[in-house]
């Protein structure tokens, strides 16, 4: 569909224990908004998958700060992009998934979409992939069935 193959951003030797810590820093953002958003109740009504960038706007800007090429002008650090993490993430959330598979509740069934969702967000962002071209050929996909 995207007329070219999907080649994986080449790994930057990010030391273990630092790429580690930032797994876990992306772990723990995933929980903390989910979990407030089970508080607040904002986006957790519908479908849910729609309202996943709004659900998790702090974990979708850590994977962007880890994908940074270029860094702003006055910034005293260049961009160092760390795209093993994000798949190291990638392989977090799909794990959750597998975990929310076989459940019935309707609260784990939204958070199996949700995540699903974010899975595909967090894909776009690794393979440079706008969103809204995105939706457009899962869209033409559902044309050609």
């Amino acid at each position: 569909m995207l007329q070219h193959p999907l080649v994986s951003p080449r790994a930057t030797g990010v030391a273990p224990e630092r790429r580690t810590f930032l797994l876990e820093e992306a772990e723990e953002l995933y929980w903390n908004e989910l979990e407030w958003e089970k508080l607040t109740a904002e986006e957790m009504t519908g479908s849910g998958s729609a309202l996943v960038e709004l659900t998790f706007p702090g974990f979708l800007a850590f994977i962007d700060g880890l994908l940074l090429k270029e860094a702003n002008a006055e910034s005293k650090v260049p961009a160092c992009p760390r795209p093993e993490v994000v798949e190291d993430v990638l392989l977090f959330l799909a794990t959750r998934c597998l975990e929310l598979f076989g459940s019935t509740a309707p609260e784990q069934r939204l958070e199996r979409d949700m995540t699903e969702r974010l899975i595909d967000l967090v894909l776009y962002r690794l393979h440079g992939l706008e969103v809204d071209a995105a939706r457009r050929l899962d869209l033409s996909h559902l044309d050609e069935i």
